[in-house]
């Protein structure tokens, strides 16, 4: 059975930071690529980041570059989000998932792309 399972999530004053985790089983990780997606109330899911587990390419939206990394541990199938200098706008459920790009790792945001999702992490920062 495949499985993501988010974690990390919590409250946190704007300026402070959170490392989100995502721990996948019942697929082969390595060759995988792995998204981090949000959702706010009333807004549609957006991408945040993603890496691809075979070379290590990383992408990240506008909003969060330069604040937020993205790095994966192969030998634990996991996936972290390290998100600094947070924002109240960046509250959110917090959500990863799982696809298979190859080559076309520029479609990284497109929600379709994805075959697999985990049931997300709350992620709230106060002003």
């Amino acid at each position: 059975e495949v499985q993501l399972v988010e974690s990390g999530g919590g409250l946190v004053q704007a300026g402070g930071s959170l490392r989100l985790s995502c721990a996948a089983s019942g697929f082969t990780f390595d060759g995988s690529g792995i998204g981090w997606f949000r959702q706010a109330p009333g807004k549609e899911r957006e991408g945040v980041s993603y890496i691809s587990t075979s070379h290590g390419s990383t992408y990240y939206a506008d909003s969060v570059k330069g604040r937020f990394t993205i790095s994966s541990d192969n030998a634990k199938n996991t996936v972290y989000l390290q998100m600094n200098s947070l924002k109240p706008e960046d509250t959110a459920v917090y959500y990863c998932a799982a696809t298979w790009l190859y080559d076309y790792d520029a479609q990284w945001s497109e929600i379709y792309e994805y075959d697999y999702w985990g049931k997300g992490t709350q992620v709230t920062v106060s002003s």
